[in-house]
């Protein structure tokens, strides 16, 4: 389904009872809504699920240019107004991770938890560097230059080595990305900081972190760690022998640990 919402057209899916409450989904970076297709299906039992594609992703709209990382908030919160959707739990993985603590930050009364996954929520000079190089990378050579590459950042070698079905499936939502899409919201990711206010945050939190994920072992896991740290009363959940991409590398962990934090 589609709707207008901050001047684009945004593609999205409910599942779930109609008076349930609501759970929203973000994708990260060069994926879709399809993402969260394994959440979708164990979750809708007790809640509306929504999922939305993210500016510049799947089939929502592909303005040109380089986004501002509120700009992706403000789809987010236009979408729920536009749905009557007045307070959510929001989840999001990476880009959506980062989204997530924006949201909670600024917006504290539209929700009831969020959950954070595989998502330092700020860039860094070295970040905001290696950004630039994708992009340039998107803009010479098209996005297929950019499908190896990241899948051999988002899992663990041996993961890799393996080939589980779903590395075909981010495969093909990374080829299916829309170069402009990818451009904008790599530049979002390039220069944005939601983490140094996650003391702030008044809702209950999750923050979930694949055990492999990041370039070093446990690199992302140290993050998040200090950002559970930084939060009274959130919790924190490392899965093991998890990739970047943690709710499909191990789904089942993963929604163990959401059930566990929304059933709290």
């Amino acid at each position: 389904m589609k709707l207008k919402a901050n001047g684009i057209t945004i593609n999205y899916r409910i599942d779930g009872p109609e008076r349930a409450p609501w759970l929203v989904f973000s994708n990260s970076l060069a994926t879709s809504l399809a993402m969260w297709d394994e959440q979708a299906v164990v979750l809708s039992d007790k809640f509306r699920v929504l999922r939305y594609d993210q500016r510049g992703h799947g089939e929502t709209e592909v303005p040109a240019g380089r986004y501002a990382f509120d700009t992706l908030l403000d789809d987010a919160l236009a979408l729920m107004d536009a749905l009557g959707v007045t307070k959510a739990t929001f989840a999001g993985l990476s880009m959506g991770g980062a989204t997530a603590l924006g949201l909670a930050e600024r917006h504290s009364d539209r929700f009831e938890r969020i959950v954070i996954a595989d998502s330092p929520c700020q860039s860094t000079p070295q970040s905001s560097q290696q950004w630039e190089e994708r992009i340039a990378v998107a803009q010479k050579q098209g996005i297929e230059a950019l499908v190896e590459p990241t899948v051999a950042r988002w899992f663990p070698p041996e993961t890799v080595a393996k080939n589980p079905s779903y590395l075909n499936k981010i495969r093909d939502m990374i080829r299916a990305t829309p170069i402009n899409g990818f451009i904008g919201c790599a530049a979002a990711l390039a220069a944005h900081d939601y983490a140094s206010a996650v003391a702030t945050v008044k809702c209950p939190t999750l923050f979930i972190v694949g055990e492999k994920d990041g370039t070093t072992p446990a690199a992302m896991a140290k993050l998040h760690e200090k950002l559970h740290d930084k939060l009274a009363g959130s919790r924190f959940v490392t899965l093991p022998g998890a990739g970047h991409i943690s709710n499909m590398d191990r789904a089942g962990e993963f929604n163990q640990a959401l059930r566990d934090f929304l059933s709290a």
